[in-house]
């Protein structure tokens, strides 16, 4: 059965919705967190189903449509293929599972900053986070330059305003610090993209090759790059991340690392496949810089005894891994560092929701206050394990598939290329080892060893929060062991 308008159905449905959602929330409070998750659930399941047709041999899946007003006509469109299609799906997918978690979570936020009374603020709440989704769905679907930088700052704008109004310590100026930084990343964006599009005559993604050959075309190179490479925390640019990633609420910690890993998608979709000739210029400086940002992140890390700091610095380190396997410029590389992005995003979601139901049952952050939980709480305890399995890339799990691809294709890379790029995939390979201690050195910390007394009585967290976890695990599982689901569609965009 053919569903019409499949593609803006994912991201007009959750829009249209968002007032109802506003309206619900004040009578029904927590449970209107049911709902949201049953839109995105929908959203999912739409895009699953582009996904068979693709996957049966469709050709990619476009939508054009035209909005007039006045003298003024504005074209946008949507498409869905081998690249953006998986990117669209999971980060789709992990929204929709944050949506169920939030609803224990953010009922704990909610009775601490506004007590038990206030229900509006649950309104508030899942009405905007069900923009989260769309604008993440729409920088992978976006045809249009313009449109793809509307949804940047949509997955933006709501974040800021999560974070000012249901963040933890100095909430008002951490909001307002990753405000400013990810706005400056997104002018330089901007800047780039308009240079472009006023030179091409066109705000089209499609004719940014024309700009090839063109003096331009490296100022518009550097300038997106920079722009998200600002956006992405690496090293240089990350001083924002700790303090965000450590103060927003949790339930939307994961969502914040998926909005700065799209980086990725972004350069890959932009410059890599239309502007490859002018990106090579700074493929082996971006392998540098992501050599620096894996294992300056890696340290920072290890340094850290908050367990939402933790994991807030990890994901320094882990976004920078994928940048590695796109500066290599082999098509393993690159569809690894995707693939890479992708399962960081589930295992990224799965252990700072771990550390959110930390938070909640035990009201404590200090890992060096903690031990011995998995006594209390086997199902988070074998969650943590199976988020550190992903992001340490240990069998059977994605991670695995995803950097032994990616990594393949730096070793292509270097073995092929310079004695320099030979270095550089060594220098990652040391990098893999160090995410191995400071995955599982929480883990040890946290769930094993004596229990302390002030901890005895702790309680497992509710089935709402650590189910959609378990369902993101299984997805990680099944990638893991055939990994073709996503490179069948990868490697048809990335030839």
């Amino acid at each position: 059965m053919q569903i019409p308008y499949i593609l803006l159905q994912t991201v007009l449905v959750p829009v249209l919705l968002t007032p109802i959602l506003a309206l619900l929330g004040k009578k029904i409070g927590k449970y209107v967190g049911w709902i949201a998750c049953g839109i995105l659930t929908y959203t999912t399941i739409l895009l699953l189903l582009v996904g068979v047709d693709l996957w049966n041999g469709s050709q990619p899946i476009s939508e054009e449509y035209t909005w007039s007003i006045s003298i003024f006509t504005l074209k946008f469109g949507f498409l869905a293929d081998g690249l953006s299609l998986p990117v669209a799906f999971i980060m789709n997918l992990v929204c929709a599972a944050c949506a169920a978690y939030s609803i224990h979570y953010m009922e704990h936020r909610i009775e601490q900053l506004y007590g038990e009374e206030a229900k509006g603020m649950h309104a508030v709440y899942y009405s905007i986070y069900l923009l989260f989704a769309v604008g993440l769905v729409g920088v992978a679907l976006s045809t249009n330059l313009i449109e793809l930088y509307v949804f940047v700052e949509l997955a933006l704008i709501p974040s800021y305003v999560m974070i000012d109004l249901y963040g933890y310590i100095d909430r008002h100026r951490i909001a307002m610090m990753y405000f400013i930084w990810n706005h400056f990343g997104a002018a330089l964006f901007l800047i780039g993209i308009i240079i472009a599009s006023f030179t091409n005559g066109s705000f089209e993604i499609n004719a940014l090759h024309m700009l090839s050959g063109n003096p331009v075309a490296f100022w518009v190179c550097l300038l997106v790059l920079v722009g998200w490479l600002v956006k992405m925390a690496t090293f240089g640019f990350h001083v924002w991340l700790p303090y965000a990633h450590g103060e927003h609420p949790t339930s939307i910690a994961a969502i914040i690392a998926t909005i700065v890993g799209l980086g990725n998608y972004v350069i890959v979709r932009l410059l890599v496949d239309q502007l490859s000739a002018v990106f090579q210029i700074f493929a082996f400086p971006l392998m540098i810089l992501a050599l620096i940002t894996m294992v300056y992140g890696a340290f920072l890390t290890i340094a850290q005894d908050d367990i939402k700091r933790l994991y807030a610095c990890s994901t320094i380190s882990q976004t920078a891994y994928s940048l590695l396997g796109i500066g290599s410029l082999t098509v393993m590389g690159i569809t690894g560092g995707i693939f890479y992005f992708l399962s960081h995003t589930i295992g990224k979601c799965i252990l700072f929701s771990v550390a959110g139901i930390i938070l909640c049952q035990t009201g404590l952050r200090d890992m060096k206050k903690m031990g011995g939980l998995a006594q209390k709480m086997p199902l988070t305890a074998t969650l943590c394990i199976l988020g550190s399995m992903i992001l340490s890339a240990i069998p059977p799990l994605s991670g695995f598939q995803a950097e032994w691809i990616m990594f393949t294709g730096i070793f292509q890379q270097g073995i092929g290329g310079t004695t320099a790029g030979l270095v550089a995939a060594l220098i990652g390979i040391f990098a893999t080892f160090l995410t191995t201690v400071y995955t599982f050195w929480p883990v040890m910390r946290v769930f094993f060893g004596p229990l302390p007394k002030n901890l005895e009585e702790t309680k497992e967290a509710p089935f709402s929060m650590t189910i959609p976890l378990f369902i993101l695990a299984l997805v990680s599982f099944i990638l893991g062991i055939y990994p073709d689901l996503i490179m069948k569609f990868l490697s048809s965009a990335i030839p």
